[in-house]
């Protein structure tokens, strides 16, 4: 993105967001309910990303989205947070690519106390993968018009004379 003295950058007051303090082994942990219960401020932010195509234009939307995430995992923490430090513990020092199959157990010791507190269920297999309509209160960016340039050079007319070619036509099979 090229800066130009036109460029409005935002304040320092609205880039000031409180961060989510979590390593990966914790955020790989809740990372499928968390994709679930944050879906709809996650998609708004994606969608105002790609069509604005401006990340200063989305600061709203990402804030909403941070938000989400830090009222997700204070809840966790409120009600299970022991399941959740023992599945995240698992994931982080069963493997060094923090495999979910070999911490099936404590998944599902965890999915089970999301469910039973929350009513929260794991999403099934291939859930953020499948293609959905998103609906939006914000509206559609307006489209550029396509530009059309006219025809630079003029045509010849009709009666202008056209001799036969020099040394002879380039299709010379179909004379």
């Amino acid at each position: 993105m090229v800066i130009t003295s036109n460029t409005k950058l935002p304040e320092e007051a609205e880039l000031d967001v409180q961060e989510l303090n979590l390593s990966s082994a914790a955020l790989r942990a809740g990372s499928f309910h968390l994709g679930k219960q944050c879906e709809s401020a996650n998609n708004e932010f994606m969608l105002c990303r790609q069509e604005l195509d401006d990340p200063r234009a989305c600061l709203g939307e990402g804030r909403a989205v941070t938000s989400c995430a830090l009222d997700f995992f204070r809840k966790v923490k409120k009600t299970c947070h022991e399941e959740f430090m023992q599945y995240a513990t698992c994931l982080d020092k069963s493997s060094g690519t923090m495999a979910f199959s070999h911490c099936r157990k404590t998944q599902g010791v965890f999915d089970k106390c999301v469910k039973d507190n929350f009513d929260w269920e794991r999403p099934s297999y291939g859930y953020f993968t499948r293609a959905k309509v998103i609906k939006t209160t914000r509206k559609a960016p307006e489209k550029e018009p396509i530009k059309s340039y006219p025809d630079a050079t003029p045509g010849l007319p009709e009666d202008y004379p056209t001799p036969p070619a020099k040394y002879g036509s380039r299709f010379f099979w179909l004379e």
